[in-house]
């Protein structure tokens, strides 16, 4: 059975971005922010991903947060989850360690806020996960995998704080005895939590191929087939399982040990690999047209976004940032027509709402406030 989702009930910013303080009570559906460009709309739904992610989805530095001028940002979020009340407090602050509460307890690591809060989000800059190289990819592989399994976020932070210091020794040179014992702790350790994290990686996509060619085929109407291929170029031309990744990683690394002292860098690991796309055997970043590409990038969200449901049992909340102004009229409703049903939080340029979404409540931003107003139709 379903639990009850997780919903935001309260959100209030002091100096966040524009911000020198706004508060508002979401309801259970859809909300509608409307406001010009630079006037704070994407602010709102950063907030929101920041108490999930703890950390902004635009990819900027927390110190990017603070209004100018101010030494600290503060967020308070209030969620009901299955009937009961969770507060999150930041203090995000402009230089220096930023302070966070959970339930008024203080966090000691900004990864413990992993699974918290669950969103997913669309962006214009979506399209970057289809276009864009394999970072992009890996990069969504691994926060999808973060909010379904929290402990992921512990094992993708051992797995980079190793791969830090391997690369520093490996930069430095080995010198002496001492420099290849500590590349051997180095190679152990970087093994087991890349290991750990591959085979993370691994299930999720055997979970997520198939949700992102049955949203594909819904959105863009056809019969055409999306196919997903995990590529690790350390591992060689067979395909990884689970149950060979830790054995062939050890062997890559002793394979390339020579090569990586020569260039100084770590050129095994999950850190290289890639999610390909195809649409019938096509791949999608170089063969695909822009509709085709827009059509696969919000697909992957879709897919994210019921993958997630059906293993945490509730729904993520959903952050839609402006993405009905870079879709044509044909995608825009099939979007709207496969939108599941959870809390949504929408931005939106226009004065109109789109066809076929039912606001509860719409703002409009007007000097740094938002103002309630009446949902108007195109």
């Amino acid at each position: 059975m379903t639990d009850q989702p997780v919903q935001v009930r309260a959100l209030e910013l002091t100096d966040f971005r524009c911000y020198e303080h706004v508060s508002a009570t979401l309801p259970d559906g859809v909300s509608v922010v409307i406001g010009s460009n630079g006037e704070g709309k994407t602010t709102l739904l950063e907030a929101v991903a920041w108490a999930a992610l703890g950390q902004s989805f635009r990819g900027v530095p927390d110190a990017a947060l603070v209004r100018t001028g101010e030494p600290r940002a503060v967020l308070r979020v209030e969620l009901d989850a299955d009937g009961r009340t969770q507060q999150l407090e930041a203090e995000i602050h402009a230089a220096g360690r930023n302070r966070v509460l959970v339930n008024r307890r203080p966090l000691g690591r900004i990864r413990d806020l992993a699974g918290f809060l669950r969103v997913t989000i669309f962006s214009p800059d979506d399209l970057t996960l289809v276009k864009g190289g394999p970072a992009e990819r890996r990069r969504y592989l691994d926060e999808l995998l973060v909010g379904l399994t929290p402990r992921y976020e512990g094992t993708r932070s051992d797995y980079e704080r190793v791969l830090r210091h391997r690369n520093a020794l490996l930069r430095g040179g080995l010198r002496d005895a001492d420099a290849r014992t500590t590349l051997d702790v180095f190679d152990d350790q970087l093994t087991r939590a890349g290991s750990d994290l591959v085979r993370g990686r691994l299930r999720l996509v055997d979970r997520l191929a198939p949700a992102v060619d049955a949203a594909y085929r819904s959105l863009a109407g056809a019969d055409a087939r999306v196919s997903a291929r995990y590529e690790a170029e350390w591992a060689g031309l067979e395909p990884l399982t689970v149950d060979d990744v830790e054995l062939r990683f050890r062997e890559a690394l002793a394979a390339r040990r020579r090569a990586e002292i020569d260039r100084g860098a770590t050129l095994v690991g999950p850190h290289r690999d890639d999610w390909r796309l195809q649409i019938d055997g096509l791949e999608t970043r170089t063969q695909s047209s822009q509709g085709e590409q827009r059509s696969l990038a919000l697909a992957l969200r879709l897919a994210g976004h019921a993958v997630c449901e059906a293993v945490v049992g509730s729904a993520p909340v959903l952050l839609l940032d402006d993405v009905f102004s870079e879709l044509d009229a044909t995608r825009a409703h099939a979007l709207i027509d496969h939108l599941p049903k959870a809390q949504t939080l929408l931005t939106s340029a226009s004065n109109a709402i789109p066809e076929g979404i039912e606001p509860e409540r719409v703002w409009r931003i007007a000097d740094g406030a938002l103002v309630p107003m009446e949902a108007t139709r195109p």
